[in-house]
């Protein structure tokens, strides 16, 4: 019975991802927060909805101005990798939700994982783990 659950779950998340391709929360990306404040300020801070753009079918919130034209110039690299989703659950083959407390920047890159544990989780051998998300993530954003 518990493979049936798994199996349907898993299911339910693979077409949402279909649907989607990034984690949304109300259309709503990184559930507010201002993903340039991760790598100028290194942490988490929550984006005024005042202050936004649109971005691949999503809405980014920022905390300034100044930060919503940063994102402006380069929206690639601040937009968060597997499309929003745990970096950790991506590297598993599967899609899960996030925490915007749990975040990493690797490389100039920004990761989200489902919650602190799991990114104490990931960042024990993150990259080999994101080597085989970025293999994955070909076939789960599609």
């Amino acid at each position: 019975m518990r493979k049936i659950l798994l199996m349907l779950f898993i299911t339910m998340a693979s077409a949402q991802t279909y649907a989607q391709n990034q984690y949304l929360k109300n259309g709503v990306a990184v559930q507010g927060y201002d993903v340039v404040a991760y790598f100028e300020s290194n942490k988490p801070i929550q984006g005024n909805s005042e202050i936004k753009t649109e971005y691949n079918k999503a809405t980014y919130f920022f905390s300034s101005e100044k930060n919503k034209e940063i994102f402006l110039k380069n929206p690639e690299k601040y937009a968060p990798q597997f499309g929003g989703y745990c970096a950790y659950g991506v590297s598993e083959n599967h899609t899960s939700p996030t925490d915007p407390q749990a975040f990493t920047i690797v490389d100039d890159k920004l990761y989200l994982n489902y919650n602190l544990k799991v990114k104490e989780l990931w960042s024990k051998d993150r990259e080999e783990r994101i080597v085989k998300a970025n293999q994955n993530w070909e076939n789960l954003k599609k």
